[in-house]
Order: structure tokens, then C-alpha cells, then sequence
């Protein structure tokens, strides 16, 4: 597997190179560029580089961590035929800093995330300050008619609507505080979608499993009515039966969206679930946009302070780690070029927990941005002023290709 992966990469990475140098040759002869026939693969992808720096407890206490992280990523697609397309994502990263050397096993914890059934991982350097991991995170062959669409292999499922909280997303929850991770997790899994007409569609998807308790297999209808669109799923996800709907559409000038799923379990053990998000949205005439979300969760406690965010199971079924989840969230654009905004996530239970992030976005140059992004996590004991055992920063530069 390992040489495998380095294998995809190299591959990806030469061919990059040897196509912007067949470029770079023609213009430097003075020769214009022939036209070309369409190509019948795609290569594209980023470099990111990030750097975390972490306060624990008061700032002032001077308990402070720095962490670093580089991120290439090359996405690359072969056109088989008009109707048959193979995609593998290659994500290759790079960690090193304190939270490196003072964490035990890091390789393993880096190494298990957002994997499926199938190991496409492998850790090509593992040393007491430096990790490095390659991952194909999609890896999958479609075929596209006008009525069908099947896919077969690692790939995303997404069956959400809303924008933090996605109770239908049943293969591949994902959490609003990772903001680095823009694909999101996939799964490896078989999907089937019959088109029946114009915004309406229904599929079936089966997750690859050893286990019956491991095992998601559902089934959705995609349709339009009354102006919103809207959809129905049913079906079986880790020992439970699972039933749930959503829908977008507007409320006069403003956005709203939904969903709410229904998890009962089909052995003694379990327990019932229900999860139900409500979002708002509305672009004001001077390009201010607004967000509001409400999030409620059965499994979710009513206690416990802000450090439960770090460490609950997340799933479609447990998606925060509190009862209930109010989020704000606004963003301007300052300039063409400079992007600000804040969100923010409120949960009104006993230890009244609270989660703050500011962003700015700054496009530096074509396919050049650079991020400021911060994250402030508090709550409260009673009686008692506002704690945050945790503060973090950081600046994230990108280069698109």
C-alpha cells in the first residue's frame, strides 16, 4: 500500500510538472499554443501551510503550544468515456510542533481519522516532531447517463442541507469547528441515483461492512414541491432503524432549511435518538450576510463544560455535545479582496457553553489566499464568571492549482 501511494502521488506530481513545462517551452519560443482536443484527464489541487498557535487557560499564563502543519493535495480525474469517469483525491500532510512532541502515538491518532473500510492510509514518516501521512480520501469509479448515476468506491455522501448540522448525513458526518477539512470525510461505499425529473431523484446507498453492527444501508427521495426542495430517507445505520426528512427553500427574501432524523434502536441496548436542525439566512443590500441555527440533540447532555467538545462521538445521531446548540453567524466583505466574519454557538445548558470564531480572508494574488481564522472555547460553573481552558490561532496560506 505504501508504494502505492507514493506511486499515485509521483505519478500525479510529474505529470503536473511535465504539462506546465511543455507550456512554459512553447511561450518561451515565441510559438502560440495549439489548440487542443479536450482532455480526457484533469489534475488539479492545492499546497496549503498552517500555522496553530494554541493558549491554554488565561493567555497571560504564558501555557502556549505551537503547531505547524503543511497540506498538499492533488485531485485527479480520468474521462474513460462520455459516461464513465475515474476520480482518486490524494491528501499528503505534514505535522510538526509541540502538539507532535507531546502527544503519545500521534502517527496512530492522525493515521486512524476519517479512514474507512478500507485502509488507504499509510504514514510515511513517523519521528518524535515530525508525522507525515498520505491518504487517499476519494478513490472511486462513476458512471453518468441521463437518468443514472453510479458510483463504486471511496467517495462523499452527501445527503445534508444545512449548513453547520446535518442529521441526514448518515455516511459521513462531519464537524463545523474542523474548518480545514473543505471535502469533508468520505466512505467507501456503493451509491445508485435514478434521476426522475427536474430536482427530483431517488438513491440507494450501501456502506461496505464486515459487521451488521457496522453496516449503513439507506435509501432517499429527492423532490420539489410548493417551492422548496425536499427529501425523505429511511432505513438501517449501525444497529438502528432510522427514519428522517429535510428541505430548503425561502421564506420571503430569506433562506431556510431543515432537518430531523429519527434513530431507533433494534437491539435491547440501544437507546432512541431524535436530532433536529433549523437554519435561517439573508444577504442584506450592502452584501451583509447573516446565519441562524438552532440545533437539538436527545443524546446530548445538560451538563458538563466546554471541554466535552474535544471529545464526544461524533455521528449523525450525536452531532454536538450538548441538548441543545444556538448559532449565529455573520460575514461582510470589506473589499473585492477582504472577506471578515464571526460564529458563534451557544448552548444554553447548565454550564452555559460557548464557542467563538473569527475569521478574514484575504486573496493575496491569483490562486493565492491567506486566512486568519481564531477559536475561543468557554463556560461557566455556577455562580462563577466565564473560563476557557483554550484559545487558538491560525494563519493559514493557500496556493490553488
Amino acid at each position: 500500500m505504501k508504494r502505492f501511494l507514493n506511486g499515485c502521488f509521483l505519478a500525479f506530481l510529474l505529470g503536473a510538472v511535465q504539462g506546465w513545462g511543455q507550456t512554459d517551452t512553447l511561450q518561451a519560443a515565441g510559438m502560440p499554443e495549439p489548440e487542443e482536443p479536450p482532455k480526457s484527464w484533469e489534475l488539479r489541487g492545492y499546497i496549503k501551510n498552517m500555522q496553530t498557535g494554541l493558549f491554554l487557560d488565561d493567555p497571560a499564563s504564558g501555557n502556549f503550544l505551537q503547531d505547524n502543519l503543511i497540506h498538499q493535495r492533488t485531485n485527479f480525474r480520468w474521462f474513460v468515456s462520455d459516461r464513465v469517469r475515474f476520480t482518486a483525491e490524494l491528501r499528503t500532510r505534514a505535522f510538526f510542533g509541540d502538539l507532535v512532541r507531546g502527544t503519545e502515538d500521534y502517527a496512530g491518532l492522525v493515521d486512524n481519522a476519517n479512514n474507512d473500510y478500507a485502509d488507504l492510509s499509510v504514514i510515511l514518516l513517523d519521528k518524535p516532531a515530525w508525522v507525515v501521512q498520505s491518504m487517499l480520501d476519494r478513490l472511486y469509479l462513476e458512471y453518468a447517463s441521463e437518468k443514472w448515476e453510479v458510483r463504486l468506491g471511496r467517495q462523499r455522501i452527501n445527503w445534508g442541507i444545512s449548513t453547520v448540522w446535518n442529521p441526514n448525513d448518515l455516511f459521513n458526518a462531519f464537524a463545523f469547528t474542523d474548518f480545514d477539512y473543505e471535502e469533508r470525510p468520505g466512505s467507501d461505499a456503493l451509491r445508485v441515483r435514478y434521476f426522475t425529473g427536474f430536482a427530483g431523484s431517488v438513491e440507494l446507498a450501501v456502506k461496505a461492512f464486515d459487521r451488521w453492527e457496522d453496516a449503513v444501508i439507506a435509501g432517499l427521495w429527492k423532490f420539489n414541491a410548493f417551492q422548496f426542495d425536499g427529501q425523505l430517507l429511511a432505513g438501517y445505520a449501525r444497529e438502528d432503524a432510522v427514519l428522517g426528512a429535510g428541505w430548503a427553500g425561502n421564506l420571503g427574501n430569506a433562506g431556510f432549511k431543515g432537518e430531523a432524523t429519527y434513530f431507533i434502536p433494534l437491539n435491547d441496548s440501544g437507546e432512541k435518538a431524535f436530532a433536529l436542525t433549523l437554519a435561517f439566512d439573508y444577504s442584506f443590500s450592502n452584501n451583509l450576510y447573516a446565519h441562524a441555527g438552532y440545533l437539538y440533540n436527545s443524546l446530548g447532555a445538560m451538563d458538563g463544560d466546554i471541554s466535552s467538545l474535544f471529545g464526544f462521538q461524533l455521528s449523525a445521531k450525536n452531532l454536538y455535545p450538548f441538548r441543545h446548540a444556538l448559532f449565529l453567524q455573520a460575514g461582510y466583505p470589506f473589499t473585492p479582496l477582504l472577506n471578515g466574519g464571526v460564529a458563534l454557538i451557544y448552548s444554553p445548558v447548565e454550564s452555559r457553553a460557548l464557542f467563538l470564531n473569527p475569521s478574514l480572508t484575504l486573496s493575496m494574488a491569483e490562486n493565492w489566499d491567506l486566512d486568519l481564522v481564531g477559536q475561543v472555547v468557554a463556560s461557566k460553573e455556577r455562580n462563577a464568571a466565564y473560563a476557557s481552558p483554550l484559545q487558538a490561532v491560525f494563519l493559514r496560506t493557500r496556493f490553488s492549482f
